[in-house]
């Protein structure tokens, strides 16, 4: 769901649509030996995640089979990665990548960041519900066995989905907000972190922005950096990742994306999260935004980075030819 006017996807919902024929062509592509890749992308690269799950179950009605394990058996690499993602409803693709971010030795920070900074709280308590239904287990409990202190109590309050929306700038608070976390951070030896996670967990995106406007007015410095001053890992890049999301989400995306693909070696988790979360939402807007700030188009950079049928399902979702 777009969160306010202005957004856009880059995929938009294909008419006429006949989960029937798709089907069918799906079924095509499959059988036999070799696959048409082309055909899987024609179909599943140019349908809104409310159709594919339309296609998904018509191909077990028509076929008796589970389209999602047909495409597993078939497909390989990073062109698989992303049709799979595809595959799968927004809820549990959030509830998915965030037990990965989790599961095994190591953490993804990033991956844990990226969502719950970024997400709606119908977004969050949504993605919170898949994830119970698909690992037995709530998201809450995982986070607080994998994450711990000041980060951890960050990620577990972001998880709540219970941010203020839609609430009315109140500039009397901001005030008092900018102040307090003024006399918690830059003003005090040492930091009163949960301070900052009371504030910028809890209140709206508005009211955030008039905080860190009057943040700016008090002091003469910017919230980042009083952040980058009185913290450091991973609570330091959610904190900053808050503001960043606050100040304009899709800059925010636009900066994953680049950082993703710049430099050798692609990041593809974050490169294909990205795009699969962002084509339907505000992918129009995050385009935008990367060929001003970085002054070459985002099907540049994918066209560069990536190759074969995983560059041409990108380059699909991203509203482009290929």
């Amino acid at each position: 769901m777009a969160q306010y006017t202005g957004e856009q996807g880059t995929l938009k919902p294909h008419s006429p649509f006949n989960a029937e024929d798709d089907c069918q062509k799906l079924r095509k592509a499959m059988k036999g030996i070799g696959t048409d890749e082309k055909a899987i992308i024609d179909i599943l690269g140019h349908r809104i995640g409310k159709q594919r799950q339309e296609i998904k179950l018509m191909f077990k009605t028509m076929f008796g089979k589970n389209l999602v394990n047909d495409l597993k058996s078939e497909l390989g690499g990073k062109f698989e990665d992303v049709v799979l993602a595809l595959m799968m409803p927004a809820d549990e693709y959030d509830a998915y990548e965030l037990n990965r971010a989790m599961r095994g030795a190591g953490t993804d920070e990033d991956a844990m960041i990226e969502i719950l900074t970024s997400r709606s709280n119908a977004e969050i308590q949504a993605a919170s519900t898949a994830y119970k239904k698909l690992y037995g287990h709530t998201l809450e409990s995982d986070i607080k066995g994998d994450t711990s202190g000041h980060f951890g109590r960050l990620m577990i309050s972001l998880a709540t989905g219970g941010r203020m929306e839609n609430q009315a700038v109140d500039m009397n608070k901001a005030t008092m907000d900018a102040k307090a976390l003024y006399d918690a951070g830059e003003k005090k030896w040492g930091t009163d972190e949960s301070r900052f996670n009371a504030i910028l967990a809890s209140q709206s995106y508005e009211q955030l922005r008039a905080v860190f406007d009057e943040y700016g007015k008090i002091t003469g410095r910017t919230i980042e950096k009083a952040i980058e001053g009185e913290m450091s890992g991973y609570l330091e890049k959610g904190m900053l990742t808050i503001v960043k999301v606050v100040r304009n989400k899709d800059a925010y995306f636009a900066e994953k994306l680049y950082k993703s693909m710049k430099g050798l070696g692609t990041d593809d988790k974050t490169l294909i999260r990205v795009i699969v979360s962002r084509c339907e939402v505000d992918m129009v807007q995050i385009k935008q935004l990367f060929m001003q700030i970085y002054g070459k188009t985002l099907a540049k950079f994918i066209t560069d980075d990536t190759s074969g049928h995983y560059k041409r399902i990108l380059l699909s979702l991203t509203g482009e030819t290929y």
